[in-house]
């Protein structure tokens, strides 16, 4: 199986999301170390995804699992038996959907703009459609709506978010 990861992922592996606790941290260390020892990581072929890891993360400074599954994704986003690479198509126009992959619904009209790149690429993966995430509260206000438009979210630190409402934690 492949997933897309959410940035905040390697953030929190990275100690980068002061919200998270050491059993968050620890969660998501563990899923990027497996990702990293036998692939499975989907990124689009425009590179918006590794390119936010580089931007958010970035690739030097004090070491960490953050920062080495980044520089896994850059080095390896072009190795076949490691990640795949899917294509997404940016739209036109000053709508509020950015890709054609994003789904249609109304509902998702409010949902992070810039996390738009990581449902396109889920729905647009040939066999899987599930996103990573840890501490965005947006993926958890939106689950039922996602799930109902074919992506799955799979909360690495669920604790997060008990309580949480449609209008934030």
């Amino acid at each position: 199986m492949a997933f897309v990861v959410d940035t905040n992922v390697p953030m929190v592996a990275s100690r980068l999301a002061p919200q998270a606790d050491e059993a968050c941290v620890d969660a998501c260390v563990q899923r990027l170390f497996v990702i990293m020892g036998s692939g499975g990581l989907l990124v689009d072929e425009d590179g918006l995804i590794v390119n936010e890891y580089i931007k958010r993360v970035g690739l030097a400074g004090k070491p960490g699992a953050g920062k080495a599954f980044v520089k896994w994704a850059h080095d390896h986003q072009y190795t076949e038996s490691m990640c795949t690479r899917v294509s997404i198509t940016r739209l036109d126009g000053d709508g509020w959907r950015l890709f054609e992959e994003f789904p249609t619904d109304d509902r998702l009209e409010r949902f992070d703009r810039d996390d738009q790149k990581f449902v396109a690429v889920a729905r647009a993966s040939q066999n899987d459609h599930t996103v990573l995430n840890a501490t965005d509260s947006d993926w958890w206000r939106f689950k039922e709506v996602l799930y109902e438009n074919g992506v799955m979210v799979e909360f690495l630190c669920p604790e997060l978010f008990v309580g949480a409402t449609r209008s934030g934690r």
